[in-house]
């Protein structure tokens, strides 16, 4: 594969071999995309194509990307949240033959400025997008760059959000496929992924116990069970804020608290939002929450947990440990913030489990895949991912775990479609 380092923005080069290293690991714990890329490698369907993709660059998303490009497509990569991008797997991203402008830490400025350039480079044929940054750019600032844009995908709830408000106004200018809504998608990333990896982030950068603690998770859709999941099994007590009253019996019918989160402030001992709103836990919540309680974001944007009223409780952060910031009110309370209040599992972790995004990953591929035969066929809105793309990587995630499953028999397929005893 042909390098594209020179025509990369990147922050160092020279990291490239850690990065093979990522993407080697978990290429090889990713099955269904390792069979796409031995079909579509062979029939290369994407040749032509130019896919831009604005998503968390870390070895999995990388991996995707080299999926892509082996079945024929041009790939453009960019970051979806300056934390998240690890600067070797960038590196090694573009020495495979991927163009990729991101490093970690980018400035406001900059990581508009890698999106800008991505779009450029790119004049895309295909867009994949993770939070709607790049589809924002082409309906406001940068329209001509998607003049020949066939259609896109989005991989995450809050994304979805922003393309439904655009759908609803009438100024959606091109497909737009719900990835995040898919049953193989929403089912397993939002709950088992975010779930683990959030948790792990958590206990991997405070190295504090989490049995015997009371969580708080903010917002109970598939994200937030998960986190609410995995904190009772590591023994927490867990206590469950939400605005939605359907969810909220939920919440208590899975076993858990539910109240306002003013009074879980007084509480908690660990907080984490996952509503994809914004100022969910703000100044009057930290006027009331105990001394060394930690706040984490699970959230696709850092507004969740509102910085500004947090900075104004309890003045300028202090690192106290990597990805671990202290902010101490004027009674002498510390509140701990962990990655800089975005996306904690990825600004302050590894992201999902690998096996885990093969599942949403091998959907974004096979997406794409229908966008391209579905060329000039669909209309300008958001659409559902189709239920044989789910289907097909379901059982071919059975197939790669060894696992049989039973068939309807004729009669019983027939018993199913009719009305008549």
């Amino acid at each position: 594969m042909q390098s594209k380092v020179s025509a990369s923005t990147l922050r160092d080069p020279g990291l490239a071999p850690s990065g093979h290293q990522k993407i080697d690991w978990v290429r090889a714990h990713m099955p269904i995309l390792n069979q796409l890329e031995k079909e579509l490698g062979a029939t290369r369907p994407f040749a032509g194509q130019r896919v831009a993709m604005s998503i968390h660059l870390e070895a999995k998303t990388a991996y995707m990307a080299l999926v892509f490009a082996a079945a024929g497509a041009e790939v453009f990569l960019t970051g979806s949240n300056p934390l998240s991008t690890q600067d070797d797997v960038a590196a090694a991203a573009a020495e495979r033959g991927v163009t990729v402008h991101a490093w970690h830490g980018a400035t406001a400025e900059e990581y508009t400025e890698h999106l800008v350039r991505t779009l450029q480079a790119a004049r895309p044929t295909l867009l994949l997008d993770d939070g709607g940054d790049l589809t924002y750019l082409l309906h406001t600032s940068h329209k001509e760059l998607g003049e020949g844009l066939i259609g896109g995908s989005e991989e995450t709830s809050t994304g979805v959000q922003r393309l439904r408000a655009m759908e609803a106004e009438g100024v959606l200018r091109f497909p737009m496929v719900a990835v995040n809504h898919a049953r193989m998608k929403h089912l397993f990333d939002n709950r088992y992924g975010t779930g683990q990896s959030t948790m792990e982030s958590i206990m991997r950068n405070t190295n504090l116990s989490i049995a015997g603690k009371r969580v708080v998770v903010a917002g109970y859709g598939w994200c937030g069970k998960g986190v609410a999941m995995r904190a009772r099994g590591l023994g927490a007590r867990v206590i469950v804020c939400e605005v939605d009253p359907v969810l909220a019996n939920e919440a208590l019918m899975d076993g858990f608290d539910v109240m306002p989160m003013i009074r879980a402030a007084a509480l908690g001992d660990i907080f984490v939002t996952v509503t994809g709103c914004e100022k969910v836990i703000r100044r009057e919540h930290f006027a009331v929450m105990r001394d060394g309680a930690i706040l984490a974001n699970a959230g696709h944007f850092d507004v969740e947990i509102y910085k500004p009223d947090l900075e104004a409780w309890g003045g300028k952060p202090v690192r106290v440990r990597p990805n671990v910031d202290a902010y101490t009110g004027a009674d002498g309370r510390r509140l701990y913030l962990i990655g800089e209040g975005r996306l904690a599992n990825l600004a302050a972790g590894d992201g999902h489990p690998a096996e885990v995004m093969d599942l949403s990953f091998a959907v974004q591929i096979l997406t794409h895949l229908w966008l391209l035969e579905n060329r000039g066929k669909l209309e300008k809105r958001v659409v559902q991912v189709p239920a044989e793309i789910d289907a097909r990587v379901a059982e071919t995630r059975l197939r790669a775990l060894g696992v049989e499953i039973d068939r309807l028999t004729p009669e019983q397929e027939q018993y199913i479609k009719s009305w008549q005893v």
